[in-house]
């Protein structure tokens, strides 16, 4: 049997198949953190990577953010013919990036951006993540990029032909598209397809979405056998660490098994204090603690 997530160490890491690290993620009870990292900004701790900061305030996972996967440049990195598989030898923890499935015909609510076709989800950029050694996939959209439920639910499909790891599916908040951000029914879509992870909203980032609906959504989520992560992808993440602390609890009580925070603060990563704050919050200091202080050669 596997070790729950919150006692391994880099060593444990290395060993785990993509089952391994879903089960120790479920094996931790809701006490899994997240940090989504944009990669092309200059970083907030100048010369290490955001990746590097995040984790060392309680970070378990790592999600890459703004990575054209043809053109894998990550700020802070020292140069490598191999970056990802640098970067978890650094940190020592599973590394995931954001593939956006776009839909060019998408009720658009606000002026469209356009972004590389290396950011985009399509059948050369997953077989690209599984090259460059990718633990997980994050299928969702930025702000304005139009992505769409309909599209995620393809891409789930595909990402199942092709993509060796983890898949985790939803959106955070609406990517600049009139739809309902929360859908039960795309939700049934994305595990059917092969999605192991479920994205939702936190309780309060989305106007409208309480925590009664959260709580219906990962119960599905659940029932069906997949994992339910919470998302602060509002910029809310830079919010007070009461404002994050109060977010993290009411996403306990909801019951996800990962929470996410996102990278709008300075240099593109959340700020370090909150980073820990949702960790103490969800965990307590005891195994924060161990997460942030144990060494790589463990």
């Amino acid at each position: 049997m596997v070790k729950r997530l919150l006692n391994c160490f880099a060593s444990d890491f290395e060993k785990m198949t993509p089952q391994d690290l879903k089960q120790s993620i479920l094996a931790s009870e809701g006490r899994t953190v997240l940090s989504e990292n944009i990669v092309a900004f200059e970083p907030a701790a100048r010369d290490i990577t955001n990746s590097e900061l995040a984790r060392s305030f309680g970070a378990d996972l790592i999600l890459l953010n703004v990575l054209d996967v043809f053109d894998p440049v990550i700020k802070g990195l020292p140069e490598s013919n191999n970056p990802i598989k640098l970067l978890k030898k650094m940190i020592g923890r599973p590394v995931g990036v954001n593939l956006e499935p776009v839909d060019p015909t998408a009720n658009r609510s606000e002026e469209g951006l356009e972004i590389a076709n290396g950011r985009q989800s399509s059948r050369e950029t997953l077989i690209r993540a599984n090259e460059l050694g990718f633990d997980f996939i994050c299928l969702t959209g930025n702000p304005a990029t139009g992505v769409t439920n309909k599209e995620i639910i393809a891409a789930v499909k595909l990402a199942k032909e092709t993509f060796n790891g983890l898949i985790i599916a939803g959106k955070m908040h609406g990517s600049g598209v009139s739809e309902p951000v929360v859908n039960l029914d795309a939700i049934d879509a994305f595990i059917e397809n092969g999605a192991d992870i479920i994205l939702v909203p936190s309780v309060g980032s989305v106007p409208g979405f309480t925590q009664d609906e959260l709580i219906q959504a990962v119960k599905k989520i659940k029932s069906k056998g997949a994992l339910a992560m919470s998302a602060i992808g509002t910029s809310q993440e830079t919010s007070s660490p009461a404002t994050i602390r109060d977010m993290a609890l009411m996403n306990k009580i909801a019951g996800v098994d990962i929470q996410h925070i996102g990278d709008s603060g300075y240099g593109g990563v959340a700020p370090y204090e909150n980073i820990m704050e949702i960790s103490k919050a969800i965990r307590g200091v005891r195994h924060t603690i161990h997460m942030i202080a144990g060494s790589n050669e463990r």
